[in-house]
């Protein structure tokens, strides 16, 4: 089987938020909300302190409670071990967002342009049929990391391996200045993300909830 998830190391995270920008753009979030962003914290006592930065995002779970929590049936984790939130089917009710311990998921509570003066960019002006079945948000629905899908997809129907190139890879994790984020498929052993778990010492956030995180922390 293939199980596609990411890693992150956290000794090479310097917390420049790239990986924030780059998802803003690619999936078009809406303003207000962020797929991917980075929690701070600060470890030591003066004058011997340092800042450690923790990037989050969607950790689609092999157990993933916003699936059991949502009643319209709308999320689901796909062939590959991807959470995804059919848009169509979304109701708004939000169950899902208080049934993640992550608190990656949120709300489209009205339209909102990413320009700050109401125009709409090219991509926002495209008629719904004409965006990949991802970017088909609307107000009244939940979004959250799909860890690219649309990419993953694409690369997939053209032969190429996941994860091998800027193209087919989620977008957050080719313009890390610092190389801190990989993409693979966990259940090949010989993969790079299977690899640096099994080298390193890598831990799943939060996993006493049962979870089970495809996204691993290297620490």
């Amino acid at each position: 089987m293939v199980r596609y998830g990411l890693v992150i190391d956290l000794a090479k995270c310097i917390g420049c938020r790239s990986c924030v920008a780059a998802c803003k753009v690619e999936n078009m979030v809406q303003p207000g909300n962020y797929w991917n962003f980075v929690l701070e914290y600060e470890q030591g006592k003066y004058p011997n302190v340092r800042r450690i930065f923790v990037p989050m995002n969607c950790q689609h779970c092999e157990n993933p409670p916003c699936v059991k929590a949502c009643p319209a049936k709308a999320i689901s984790k796909n062939e590959y071990g991807v959470v995804l939130i059919d848009y169509n089917k979304c109701k708004g009710y939000r169950y899902c967002i208080a049934a993640c311990p992550y608190g990656v998921i949120h709300f489209i509570d009205k339209e909102k342009t990413l320009y700050p003066n109401g125009e709409k960019t090219p991509y926002e002006a495209l008629p719904a049929e004409a965006r990949h079945p991802l970017h088909r948000k609307k107000p009244g629905i939940a979004e959250k990391c799909t860890l690219c899908w649309h990419r993953i997809e694409k690369a997939l129907k053209e032969g190429k391996k996941p994860g091998s190139d800027y193209d087919s890879s989620p977008a957050c994790v080719p313009v890390c200045p610092a190389g801190a984020r990989y993409f693979g498929d966990l259940d090949d052993p010989n993969s790079e993300v299977s690899k640096l778990i099994a080298s390193r010492r890598a831990i799943q956030l939060k996993k006493e909830y049962g979870t089970r995180p495809q996204v691993y922390y290297l620490v």
